[in-house]
């Protein structure tokens, strides 16, 4: 279902989260999740996967460990994470009308930016097979860059992003999978479209100015942005 977006004005410049948004790796996340749940004989659902979407490492391990009792502590649920995921990340593949919009919005001149929770490190890893349209993104903001203070929801990646940008935040568009990342985008005092993962329920993304199912249905020339002719 698509939900009209609300109304505002032009925009200036438009930043992406990257995990499930830009880049197809929430599959990789739940299947190494629930790799690491199940040498403790616990299961990985979606009741659990659904509230960890869009959290930062930190918060998303304490979260998993407390939620299915793991005997382990969230750091060493990172540990154990980590190499699992360096070893699938570069196989990650683009999300429908990722690349095409980037491109035209870069075509057009217009700012762009990547505000993501993964660490620069698991951002190399991902973008392994994309070095070329990842490229064109004016900055790309991760959760450890040393002027983000707190990982999504707190508004910290996006604010630095539109800071880099020389945008307003007023004036800034941002495409966000969680729930999470719409309240750090709306926090920052952006508009947030939310493209959600197809298993989310539309009320969570209540406080979104819209709600599309894919980057595809989205209409620049709605908000002030170039005209787009999708393929």
């Amino acid at each position: 279902m698509n939900l009209p977006l609300k109304e505002f004005g032009p925009i200036k410049a438009v930043i992406f989260d990257m995990d499930g948004l830009l880049l197809d790796t929430e599959g990789i996340y739940t299947e190494v999740t629930a790799t690491i749940a199940a040498r403790y004989g616990r299961t990985f659902d979606w009741s659990v996967k659904q509230s960890i979407i869009g959290r930062g490492a930190g918060d998303l391990a304490s979260y998993v460990v407390q939620a299915l009792d793991l005997p382990i502590s969230a750091e060493e649920f990172l540990v154990i994470r980590e190499p699992l995921m360096r070893e699938r990340f570069p196989a990650a593949q683009a999300m429908p009308g990722a690349q095409e919009l980037v491109r035209h919005l870069k075509a057009h001149n217009i700012p762009i930016a990547v505000g993501t929770s993964s660490s620069s490190q698991s951002f190399g890893q991902k973008t392994t097979l994309h070095r070329d349209w990842f490229a064109l993104f004016d900055f790309i903001v991760t959760a450890d860059d040393p002027e983000v203070g707190a990982a999504k929801p707190a508004p910290d990646i996006f604010l630095t992003a539109a800071r880099r940008l020389g945008i307003e935040p007023r004036d800034c568009l941002v495409f966000e999978d969680s729930p999470f990342g719409v309240t750090a985008a709306k926090a920052a005092g952006m508009t947030a479209i939310a493209i959600p993962d197809a298993a989310m329920a539309d009320e969570k993304y209540a406080h979104a100015d819209g709600i599309l199912r894919t980057l595809k249905a989205f209409v620049p020339s709605a908000c002030g942005l170039p005209a787009l002719d999708w393929a």
